[in-house]
C-alpha cells in the first residue's frame, strides 16, 4: 500500500483520537537540543491529534510586541546554560504509543495560527552574506495582517554587539528604530523550521543541523495542509516541534527567517507499512524529498537519490525511467544555506501521475 495520498492511491483512513492540549511551559520545553533521554512531555496513541504550541527563539528581538507572560515564564525559568547546543525553543517530546526504530511518523499538519501578530528577521552572524555587510547584524520586525494574509516591515534596528545568546532580548524602545521596506507585502505561509524525532545516541544532540530525523529543515511548505513522514529512531519517536515562521524564503540568506510564535493544530500517524531514509514531504500538489550535508554537492546528490527511490520503489517506475523524469519534470532547489548542514530539495508534481483504475 503507498504511503502518500495522491489521485492514484489512497491513505488509510484513521478516525481521528483524542485531542490533547500541549501548551509551552519551562517544564514541556527543551531549549538548543533533542535527547533520547528526555521524559516525554505528552503520550499520544497513533491517530491522535495535538493542538502545541510553538515558541521562537527570538521573541526577545521585540519582547513588548512577542512575549507574553508565556513566553516570559520561558526566557525567565530556563537558564542561559542550559540553552544548548542548539538555538531552538522545541515543544514535546510527544511520545507515540507502539512506535518502534524503522517505523515511520505521518505528522499531518492541519491549521498553523499566530500567536500574536508580529515576527523577527535577523541578518545574522550565520547569514550567508554576513562578511559582505561588514559583520554587522541587523533586525527587521513585521507585523502580520492574518486577514489579508501579509506581513509588513514594522521597523528595523542594528543590533547592538554580536548575537550569541540563544534567546537574547533587545529593548528597542531604547534603539534607534530605522523605517524599513516601506509599501513591499511579504506573503505569509506559517511554517515549522524545525521539527522531528529523537536521535538514537546519546546525550543532546543539537536541533541547528537537519538530518534524517527531521530538525532544522527550514522548508517553508512544511505548513498547513502539509504531511511530513519521519524515521524513527528511538522508542515512542519522541517527536518535538518548534522554530515556528511567519514567512520564509528558499535559502534563508540572511540566516532566519520570520520568527513568529504559532499555535499548532496536527495529527500524528504510526506507519508500519513502509519506511524511507529521509524526512518526506507530502503537500496536495508535490512530493519533496530532501537532502543534507555540510557540501552542497553532496546534499544534491542525497536528495537526487532519495528521489529516485521514491519513483522507483513505490511509484513502480524503473530507475530509467524515474532519471528521466526526474530531469524533465522535477524541480531542484536550495533549502537553506545557513545551518552548517546545508539542505536541498527536490519536488515532483503529483497531476502528472495517472489515476487510480485509469488505463492511460
Amino acid at each position: 500500500m503507498a504511503f502518500f495520498c495522491d489521485d492514484g492511491q489512497e491513505r488509510p483512513e484513521l478516525a481521528p483520537g483524542a485531542l490533547h492540549q500541549l501548551k509551552a511551559t519551562p517544564q514541556t520545553v527543551h531549549w538548543g537540543y533533542f535527547d533520547a533521554a528526555l521524559a516525554p512531555a505528552l503520550k499520544v496513541k497513533s491517530g491522535d491529534l495535538i493542538q502545541a504550541e510553538a515558541i521562537t527563539h527570538h521573541a526577545g528581538d521585540a519582547p513588548e510586541l512577542m512575549m507574553d507572560d508565556g513566553v516570559h515564564a520561558i526566557f525567565r525559568e530556563i537558564p542561559e546554560s542550559d540553552r544548548n547546543p542548539g538555538v531552538h525553543i522545541m515543544t514535546g517530546p510527544i511520545y507515540v504509543e507502539d512506535a518502534k526504530p524503522g517505523d515511520m511518523l505521518e505528522v499531518r499538519y492541519l491549521r498553523m495560527t499566530p500567536r500574536c501578530n508580529y515576527g523577527s528577521n535577523l541578518a545574522a552572524n550565520w547569514g550567508y552574506l554576513y562578511k559582505e555587510f561588514g559583520e554587522k547584524e541587523r533586525v527587521t520586525i513585521y507585523q502580520l495582517d492574518a486577514n489579508a494574509g501579509h506581513a509588513e516591515a514594522l521597523y528595523a534596528y542594528d543590533f547592538p554587539g554580536k548575537y550569541l545568546v540563544p534567546g537574547a532580548i533587545t529593548h528597542c524602545p531604547a534603539c534607534d528604530r530605522q523605517a524599513a521596506l516601506k509599501g513591499v507585502r511579504v506573503p505569509a505561509r506559517p511554517h515549522l523550521g524545525t521539527a522531528g524525532v529523537a536521535l538514537n545516541v546519546a546525550g543532546r544532540v543539537s536541533t541547528i543541523p537537519p538530518g534524517a530525523h527531521g530538525g532544522n529543515i527550514d522548508n517553508w511548505r512544511i505548513g498547513a495542509g502539509a504531511v511530513m513522514y519521519y524515521p524513527v529512531q528511538v522508542d515512542g519517536g519522541l517527536f518535538s516541534i518548534g522554530d515556528p515562521h511567519v514567512s520564509q524564503g528558499d535559502g534563508e540568506l540572511s540566516g532566519t527567517a520570520i520568527e513568529a510564535s504559532l499555535n499548532v493544530l496536527f495529527q500524528i500517524v504510526l506507519r508500519k507499512d513502509f519506511s524511507f531514509p529521509s524526512p518526506l514531504l507530502e503537500t496536495p500538489n508535490w512530493w519533496i524529498v530532501h537532502g543534507f550535508d555540510e557540501d552542497l554537492n553532496v546534499a544534491t546528490r542525497n536528495a537526487s537519490l532519495d528521489m529516485l527511490g521514491l519513483l522507483h520503489e513505490h511509484m513502480g517506475l524503473s530507475r530509467n525511467d524515474a532519471y528521466s523524469l526526474m530531469s524533465v519534470a522535477g524541480d531542484l532547489s536550495i533549502t537553506q544555506v545557513v545551518d552548517s548542514r546545508q539542505g536541498v530539495h527536490v519536488r515532483i508534481p503529483r497531476s502528472i501521475f495517472p489515476r487510480k483504475g485509469s488505463s492511460g
